[in-house]
């Protein structure tokens, strides 16, 4: 059991609201994938990374200690972005504040959806949701921490966003 408290509705909206990219392509998902990479390599962790836009993965990797199972996670996690348009954190959590399970109350098929923390949307400015930077084999708010600490810091770097 993770001892990371998980963050309030209203921190984890703030959160989306201030992680926009001004653009989002192939080339930003490479070097974006490639930074969580690295994070999580020196951190010693062992995560399956999964970048997708409009459906289409482009970037996967799979540190060492990551089983295939976390891919299984990252697609589940990733769905619920896809439908909600809010981190799978965001969702589980809203799910709780209404005194309600996702897994139950969501009216979801739960082998395609899991409303654990770990896949937060990308979201371009002036353009909504576009796709999904998710993360597994942390427990779950970790999960979400870690993602959302690297997208601050490869948006704070500048990454490759001239252009």
């Amino acid at each position: 059991m993770s001892d990371v408290a998980t963050p309030s509705l209203t921190h984890l909206a703030e959160q989306e609201a201030r992680l926009v990219f001004p653009r989002f392509d192939n080339d930003l998902a490479w070097d974006l994938g490639l930074h969580l990479a690295a994070a999580g390599r020196e951190a010693g962790h062992g995560i399956a990374i999964s970048i997708r836009r409009n459906g289409q993965r482009l970037f996967h990797a799979a540190l060492a200690g990551a089983a295939a199972e976390n891919d299984a996670w990252l697609e589940r996690k990733s769905a619920v972005v896809d439908r909600y348009s809010h981190s799978s954190l965001f969702v589980g959590e809203m799910f709780r504040a209404n005194g309600e399970d996702f897994d139950t109350h969501g009216r979801l098929d739960t082998a395609h959806f899991a409303a654990h923390g770990g896949a937060f949307p990308v979201t371009v400015r002036g353009v909504g949701v576009v796709g999904t930077v998710a993360v597994s084999g942390l427990p779950a708010v970790e999960d979400h921490r870690f993602v959302v600490t690297q997208i601050e810091a490869f948006l704070q770097g500048g990454g490759h966003l001239a252009g």
